[in-house]
């Protein structure tokens, strides 16, 4: 009886684990939708967004499937992120600063100009 809560435990961590892993993931098994290196390492992106923002959580997705490297700041957890998203503008979330320019909400088409 143990074992079978044990496995049903250990199957809800996996399939959490894999839900929150998912561009990484993809990432690994179609290569092709990597950015080339060249644009990697000129990547300029800082994500403005909060914890439960469905959005935040599609443009984290769309990054790591594109192997694009981003820092993230919780505009609700951090007051220095806080001042520096109004400073900018602020205005809704996900908040996306690519390389100097602003992006509000999702919108990968954006992203993937900026970072040319």
């Amino acid at each position: 009886m143990l074992g079978g809560v044990f496995k049903k435990v250990l199957l809800v961590l996996l399939v959490v684990v894999v839900f929150q892993n998912w561009g990484k993931i993809e990432r690994v098994f179609n290569p092709s939708q990597v950015v080339s290196e060249q644009v990697r390492a000129n990547a300029h992106v800082v994500l403005y967004t909060t914890e439960w923002c469905g959005y935040c959580k599609q443009i984290r997705r769309f990054l790591d499937q594109k192997g694009i490297p981003y820092q993230q700041f919780d505009i609700e957890k951090d007051a220095q992120a806080r001042k520096a998203y109004e400073a900018l503008g602020g205005g809704g979330i996900p908040f996306v600063d690519v390389n100097g320019k602003l992006i509000r909400d999702y919108q990968p088409d954006q992203i993937m100009a900026a970072l040319k």
